[in-house]
């Protein structure tokens, strides 16, 4: 049984515009909070737990640190925190650090296949307290396509590749060099609906109580 959740704020602890978008399509409108988390200490201290306990690490560290802020505001909220790396030749790689480095990453993802992992991390808050967690991490292949060196100079000239990890994405200019997924396409784009909603209900809520439109069901048969 779901807790009554009339009064429940939805928090998604990110900047990302793709993550607000995603949410924003299936219903949700999320208040956003900024997390300002230091990613590269993050991944230096949970090395030992291999990359997919980076990325869940680091989408737990991003929900913790926008706590006392949504707190503050909203004493009954759920926060949902995320952070996304490609894993590629054994080496995971988030957003590149300049276009050197951009270019750098597509000519070695060009052709090849490599795993997009994106940690989730849902907090629940009930009267200004901590009452339940949930994390997990979604693994999706990402087929990629060969570009020429025309097309990831123009690529690159759009900014984007900076924008996001592993330096593409499938909803934007990136998607006309991805020649398939196996898995889940919400979570390239930032974050997956489907276990989203898994972890909301380890935590007792109903992803349908967090849409903006909230059906009727007490008069289903």
């Amino acid at each position: 049984m779901a807790l009554n959740t009339a009064e429940l704020v939805t928090v998604l602890a990110s900047r990302s515009p793709a993550r607000l978008s995603v949410l924003r399509a299936a219903g949700i409108d999320p208040e956003v909070f900024v997390s300002g988390v230091d990613e590269a200490a993050v991944e230096v201290s949970s090395a030992h737990l291999g990359p997919a306990g980076i990325v869940v690490a680091l989408a737990q560290a991003k929900a913790d640190a926008v706590l006392p802020a949504v707190i503050a505001a909203h004493p009954d909220a759920v926060v949902i925190g995320c952070d996304s790396m490609l894993l590629l030749g054994g080496r995971l790689r988030g957003k590149p650090a300049d276009d050197q480095q951009a270019r750098r990453d597509w000519v070695e993802m060009s052709g090849a296949t490599g795993d997009l992992l994106t940690g989730h991390a849902v907090v629940l808050v009930r009267a200004g307290q901590v009452v339940a967690r949930a994390a997990a991490h979604e693994r999706t292949g990402i087929r990629f396509g060969t570009p020429t060196d025309d097309e990831i100079t123009a690529y690159l000239a759009t900014g984007e590749p900076l924008e996001v990890a592993g330096g593409l994405t499938i909803d934007g200019y990136g998607g006309w060099f991805v020649d398939g997924i196996d898995g889940d396409h919400s979570s390239v784009i930032g974050i997956s609906l489907p276990l989203t909603r898994r972890l909301l209900r380890e935590v007792g809520i109903g992803v349908t109580d967090l849409w903006r439109v909230r059906p009727d069901v007490s008069a289903g048969s």
